[in-house]
């Protein structure tokens, strides 16, 4: 499940910042290392290696998954959200294309010490029947793109 959020934290992050044709490959590298990083933290002794070598592998696949079904209205969409809505205010929608579903919410909203401003954030995606949650936080860019920092 750890592996599930991670990924999909990541592939929130490629709706953010990265164009469709590149949100698989991107997917299948964060995915990747996500699942590599969940798995180790779930094994212990001998069976961390194997755990971190299945995680990564999981995670490549399902990180591919995910960033191919995120497309430009989606990272639109989710900016808009950061942007504009009021902490603990939902946007819902669905993608026309694709069918999938996404509720983000965001959580908290504060300034960093160099007055760069950040939201935690909560997404709820339905893909493929599926639902998946992710937790995140995104900080804006100069530009007014948001990048997801974790």
């Amino acid at each position: 499940m750890h592996t599930r959020i991670l990924i999909l934290a990541g592939a929130i992050t490629l709706a953010l910042g990265t164009t469709a044709c590149t949100n698989e490959q991107t997917g299948q590298v964060v995915g990747g290392i996500l699942g590599g990083v969940a798995g180790h933290q779930v094994g212990s002794g001998s069976g961390q290696d194997v755990a971190t070598v299945v995680g990564a592998i999981a995670g490549t696949f399902i990180g591919g998954a995910v960033g191919r079904s995120m497309d430009d209205t989606d990272r639109l969409k989710a900016g808009q959200s950061l942007e504009y809505n009021r902490t603990h205010e939902p946007s819902h929608w669905q993608n026309p294309n694709t069918g999938n579903n996404y509720t983000m919410t965001p959580t908290r909203t504060y300034q960093t010490g160099n007055g760069q401003y950040c939201r935690e954030y909560t997404t709820d995606v339905v893909v493929g029947g599926r639902r998946e949650t992710a937790y995140g936080t995104a900080c804006r860019q100069p530009d007014g793109s948001w990048k997801v920092v974790s």
